[in-house]
C-alpha cells in the first residue's frame, strides 16, 4: 500500500517538477534566440565582407574548406624620399649659370673669275670650312638675298681733281644701283669725318649729301680714323653691315696706326669692307712723265695694299679702276656678292675664349671630296673666287 502510494506520489511530482524547469528554461532559450536574431545581421555581414576579403579565395559564394586564398598583390615600391632642399646662407641671394656655346658665321660668296657672276645652286656638302687647319663641321647652312646696311665712306681732300673725279663716278654708281629696301649712310672724311646722312631709305637724301660735295678743304686724308670710327659706330648696329670704302688709300695725318685698325677690323664682327681705290689714270699718267718717282710710287702702292687688306680680311674685294666705263660692272659685283651669299655656321673645335685670331679657309669639294670643278655649257673649265672672311677674333672670357 506504501509503495503504491510512493509511486503515485512519484508520478504526481513528475509533472509539477517538469512545469517549474520548463518555466524557468524558456525565458532563457528565448532570450538567447532573440539575441542570436540581433546579432545575425551583422554576422551576415561580417562573413560577407570576409568572403570579399582577397583572403578568402574564389567567388563569394565559395565558402568550402578547399577554396585557395587569392595570391597577395606585389607592393608597390616607396616613392624615394624627398630631394632635401638646400637653404642658402642669410643675405645670399639665388643666382643663375650660363654657358655659351660660341657659334661662328660666314658669309661666303662664290663668283665666276672672268663675269663675276655668283655661282648659285650650291649644297651644304660643297663646302670645306678649316679653322686654324682644323676642318670643323658646319651645323647650319643657307643662302640668303636680303636687303643691305652699308655705309659709303668716300674720300674728299683736296689732292687732285682726278682723284675727287673717280671718287664721284663710283659713289653716284653705287647710289643709282640701290633698292628701295637698303639702309645707307654717307660719310666723308678729309682731316676730320663727317655724317653727311644718317641710314635713310630715301635714295634722293643720298644723293642729296654727295651733291653737297662742292669745294674740298683739307689736303690730309685720314683714312684711319676715318675708318676707325665708322667701325666704332658699326659695332651698335644689329645684323650684317658692309663699308663701301671709296678713296686713295693714303694715309697722311691719322692719330690711329695700321696696327690698331687692323685690330679693330678683328675685332668689329659682321662688317665686310669693299674697297674702291681712286686716281689709277692720274698715276699711270704722272709715272709717264717721270713725276711720281720711287718714293711717291712706293706709297701708292701700300696704299693699294692697305686697301687690299681691308677687304680681304673682311671678306670683301678691292678694285682699282682706270676707266669710269668699269665702275657699272663693279658695283654690280659687289651687288651680287652682297645680296647673294652663302651663310655657314659651325662649332669650333677650340671653343677657348682667349681672345685670339683664328684663321678660316673655306674650299669647294665635289661629292667625293675632291676640289670642285665647274664647266660651261661648253665644257670649258670655268674659273671662280671663293670670298669669305679672311678669320676671326674669339671672345674674351669677361665679354
Amino acid at each position: 500500500m506504501k509503495s503504491n502510494m510512493k509511486i503515485s506520489l512519484r508520478k504526481a511530482l513528475v509533472p509539477c517538477i517538469l512545469a517549474v524547469f520548463l518555466h524557468a528554461e524558456m525565458p532563457a532559450q528565448q532570450q538567447q534566440q532573440q539575441n542570436q536574431q540581433q546579432t545575425q545581421p551583422g554576422q551576415q555581414n561580417q562573413q560577407q565582407q570576409d568572403q570579399n576579403a582577397p583572403e578568402a579565395g574564389g567567388p563569394t559564394g565559395d565558402t568550402g574548406a578547399i577554396a585557395i586564398p587569392k595570391k597577395k598583390e606585389k607592393e608597390e615600391a616607396p616613392p624615394p624620399p624627398p630631394e632635401p632642399k638646400v637653404k642658402n646662407p642669410p643675405g645670399l641671394e639665388n643666382y643663375s649659370l650660363r654657358v655659351n656655346v660660341p657659334v661662328v658665321n660666314v658669309d661666303v660668296g662664290v663668283v665666276l673669275e672672268k663675269t663675276h657672276q655668283f655661282v648659285p645652286n650650291l649644297r651644304k656638302e660643297n663646302f670645306r670650312v678649316y679653322e686654324d687647319g682644323v676642318p670643323q663641321q658646319i651645323t647650319d647652312f643657307r643662302r640668303i638675298q636680303a636687303p643691305i646696311t652699308a655705309v659709303l665712306l668716300v674720300e674728299f681732300a683736296s689732292t687732285s681733281w682726278w682723284f675727287i673725279q673717280d671718287m664721284e663716278d663710283a659713289a653716284y654708281t653705287f647710289a643709282q644701283q640701290l633698292k628701295p629696301d637698303d639702309y645707307i649712310a654717307v660719310v666723308m672724311y678729309d682731316m676730320h669725318t663727317q655724317i653727311l646722312t644718317d641710314f635713310t631709305q630715301d635714295k634722293r637724301l643720298v644723293y642729296e649729301a654727295l651733291n653737297s660735295l662742292t669745294i674740298p678743304t683739307w689736303h690730309e686724308t685720314n683714312l684711319f680714323d676715318a675708318l676707325y670710327e665708322t667701325l666704332d659706330r658699326l659695332t651698335r648696329v644689329d645684323g650684317r653691315k658692309y663699308v663701301i670704302l671709296i678713296s686713295s688709300g693714303r694715309d697722311t695725318f691719322s692719330k690711329i696706326t695700321l696696327d690698331k685698325v687692323l685690330q679693330k677690323i678683328k675685332s668689329t664682327p659682321n662688317v665686310t669692307i669693299f674697297s674702291i681705290g681712286t686716281g689709277q689714270t692720274a698715276r699711270i699718267m704722272a709715272d709717264s712723265y717721270g713725276m711720281m718717282g720711287p718714293i711717291r710710287n712706293l706709297d701708292y702702292l701700300q696704299a693699294d695694299n692697305q686697301m687690299t687688306t681691308f677687304a680681304r680680311m673682311t671678306g670683301g674685294m678691292a678694285f682699282f679702276p682706270r676707266f669710269a666705263g668699269e665702275m657699272p660692272d663693279i658695283f654690280h659685283q659687289i651687288n651680287e656678292s652682297i645680296r647673294n651669299e652663302y651663310v655657314l655656321s659651325y662649332h669650333p673645335t677650340n671653343q677657348k675664349l682667349d681672345g685670339t685670331w683664328r684663321k678660316i679657309r673655306v674650299e669647294l669639294v665635289d661629292e667625293e671630296g675632291h676640289p670642285l670643278r665647274m664647266q660651261d655649257e661648253k665644257h670649258h673649265p670655268l674659273k671662280y673666287d671663293v670670298v669669305a672672311r679672311d678669320g676671326y677674333k674669339a671672345q674674351q672670357q669677361v665679354e
